[in-house]
């Protein structure tokens, strides 16, 4: 397996090497686009899981065809016939404070505000995001949670199977980038307004019934399975390798959660081994 790790600066790619670091993969940190053949030529089948970080400040332009000339020429080397594309991001103001933080200057901060050279950074990088296996937004992620999520993309080694991710969020507190379906939860009986299910959460019992159980909940869990049941084996089919299902409400403590888990479990029923992660439960 191929790992290629890049996106924007300050958005954890240092990070996300080392995880992979810790799951067995040989390294490469900054390389040069150009030199990716010679790499190649040289780990051959003695280094089974490589992993190469590009920045963005010197090669934007030449990762992109980079790595479309590694996927091309996988086809003949069986060791590296999985080649993924990672790409890192994270919200403008997130990236700010970071480096405000660590009083580094921003690669494209030739002149203007960080502000200013982040959001020229993310334009220049359109195209190389467009082109990922899987885009990972680290705005409100630790070193943690992004070890997890590193984790459950990669499976099991070798494996092509499709791997899925649940998600539950609270509107109020953005919407989450790194997704492919969002389904807003909101038109559901809210607990919130019954006393006795607030201090609750939608991993509990009697939210579960409460909003499961309703009338519009119990037609749209049916929608939902049957949506799942159509949608995952073609994606499947058609090649991708990662989906994320994110279900919103309010507050991202009932009605999102009590959601997300029901299609975890029914990603389960189909044979798929979902991550699930409720990113607002505690806020």
């Amino acid at each position: 397996m191929l790992v290629v790790i890049t996106g924007l600066s300050g958005s954890g790619r240092s990070e996300a090497a080392n995880c992979l670091e810790d799951q067995g993969f040989f390294v490469i940190d900054n390389l040069p686009p150009s030199l990716i053949p010679k790499v190649i030529e040289l780990a051959g089948p003695a280094i089974a899981r490589l992993c190469l970080t590009m920045g963005t400040e010197r090669y934007s332009d030449e990762i992109g065809p980079a790595v479309a000339d590694l996927r091309a020429a996988a086809k003949g080397a069986p060791h590296y016939s999985d080649v993924r594309l990672w790409f890192l991001e994270a919200r403008t103001q997130a990236l700010v404070q970071r480096y405000e933080s660590s009083r580094r200057r921003h690669p494209f901060a030739l002149r203007g505000s960080v502000e200013e050279a982040v959001e020229a950074e993310r334009e220049s990088l359109c195209g190389l995001r467009a082109d990922a296996d899987v885009v990972i937004d680290t705005s409100d992620t630790n070193v943690h949670e992004l070890r997890d999520r590193i984790v459950g993309l990669l499976g099991e080694a070798g494996s092509r199977r499709l791997t899925t991710r649940v998600l539950s969020f609270s509107f109020k507190h953005g919407l989450p980038a790194d997704v492919d379906m969002v389904f807003d939860c909101r038109f559901l009986p809210n607990p919130h307004w019954e006393a006795d299910l607030r201090p609750l959460d939608g991993t509990d019992g009697p939210v579960r019934e409460f909003v499961v159980g309703s009338p519009l909940g119990e037609r749209f869990v049916q929608h939902l399975e049957d949506l799942c049941e159509l949608l995952l084996p073609a994606f499947e089919a058609e090649g991708k390798t990662y989906l994320t299902l994110a279900f919103g409400c309010t507050g991202g403590r009932h009605r999102s959660v009590c959601l997300a888990e029901h299609a975890a479990a029914t990603l389960r029923r189909l044979g798929f081994d979902p991550q699930i992660q409720h990113r607002d439960l505690q806020r």
